[in-house]
């Protein structure tokens, strides 16, 4: 299960682009608590303190406890929906927060960890990990921070797929079981160097008939 981090934040009383603006310049991002049961909350919170503890997270949705001052309610529940950034800057724009309860059904995108060394790399092939980030179903007290799986058995051109992910109990995927998470394949020199070799084999082969023949028309001559 995820850790529930504490995330301290202020009633924000100014709305608008402008007011955002100057909120940005000052080092503090505005923010949105929305849910279907509660009335929507404007906040403010720490840039630089929601930053550090996004950088921590294998996802970017994570469930917090924020800590509101200066709200009617202090504390809050809530995942973290949506981060927007500055594309050119990098720079925190918005944070969207989705209030919940702990038993409540979500659904948010968590890693695909593959563990291991598979038996069929140690034998010259390659692993394609094709999947590093599934969506899944939960309360929000058994939200995942990531989807790990062993592969250390994984032979060449065996495959991992999405049916054989170890889910943790109570959390579901929606996405189709035969999709590939991971592949063993063998790797282009490999195939190459096994290829070519049975190609000079034969062109070998079919040299040592000609020389014969050669030899032969010689003989007779």
């Amino acid at each position: 299960m995820a850790k529930q981090e504490t995330l301290k934040a202020d009633k924000r009383e100014v709305k608008g682009t402008t007011a955002s603006k100057r909120l940005r310049r000052s080092g503090i991002v505005p923010g949105v608590i929305y849910g279907s049961s509660q009335r929507e909350y404007m906040i403010q919170l720490d840039s630089k303190a929601f930053f550090d503890l996004a950088k921590k997270q294998g996802s970017q949705n994570f469930i917090v406890n924020i800590e509101i001052e200066g709200a009617d309610e202090k504390t809050k529940l809530a995942i973290v929906q949506d981060i927007q950034r500055d594309p050119l800057t990098g720079q925190l724009i918005h944070v969207d927060f989705r209030a919940v309860s702990e038993n409540e059904t979500i659904h948010a995108v968590v890693p695909v960890h593959l563990v291991g060394e598979p038996a069929g790399v140690k034998s010259g092939g390659i692993l394609e990990h094709l999947i590093h980030e599934i969506e899944v179903h939960c309360s929000a007290n058994t939200l995942p921070d990531a989807i790990e799986n062993d592969v250390t058995g994984l032979e060449l051109g065996e495959s991992l797929r999405v049916s054989d992910l170890n889910l943790p109990e109570g959390v579901i995927t929606k996405m189709d079981g035969d999709v590939l998470v991971g592949l063993v394949t063998q790797t282009r020199a490999a195939a190459s160097e096994g290829g070519g070799g049975e190609e000079g084999g034969e062109e070998s082969a079919e040299g040592g008939e000609e020389s014969a023949e050669g030899g032969e028309e010689a003989a007779s001559e």
